[in-house]
């Protein structure tokens, strides 16, 4: 089943293990459609934008780009052997933001992403990507929730 629909789907990865059930939905999606599939990391450098620029900061930053590098490139390997057109991208910025402009300018039919379903305090003061990417994104977005009891 080829579908013209979803030709382009973007996967939002961030390396937790809550991640994989929507790296697995992008997957069979992109697998289903015939779609290419881009795998997207955001290195949150608004994160540490407090911290002084120096060593400390480079080695934050340089430690997150190699996560972004194995996460994009595992869901790589998996697309490869699956015979998924793909493509890795590593952004930087604020998350939902450049989740949200990388699709516009792109082109993207489809955003996949994983939420932690965070409430509370913690929600109040973290924000949610998911919920910035629903909000403000131009084409549909899949949420694929994480962990909320058991999975």
């Amino acid at each position: 089943m080829k579908s013209d629909l979803y030709k382009k789907i973007f996967i939002a990865t961030d390396g937790s293990d809550q991640n994989k059930k929507a790296i697995q939905h992008a997957l069979e999606f992109a697998k289903m459609c015939g779609a290419k599939l881009y795998a997207g990391y955001v290195v949150d450098t608004a994160a540490f934008a407090s911290i002084p620029m120096d060593a400390g900061w480079e080695m934050m930053y340089e430690l997150l780009e190699k996560e972004a590098i194995e996460v994009t490139t595992s869901v790589g390997e998996i697309a490869q052997k699956e015979n998924i057109p793909f493509e890795s991208v590593i952004l930087e910025g604020h998350p939902g933001s450049e989740i949200v402009d990388f699709a516009d300018k792109q082109g993207m039919d489809l955003i996949i992403m994983g939420t932690l379903g965070k409430r509370g305090l913690d929600h109040f003061l973290l924000g949610s990507v998911a919920e910035n990417v629903i909000r403000n994104s131009r084409v549909p977005v899949l949420v694929v929730r994480g962990r909320s009891g058991e999975e």
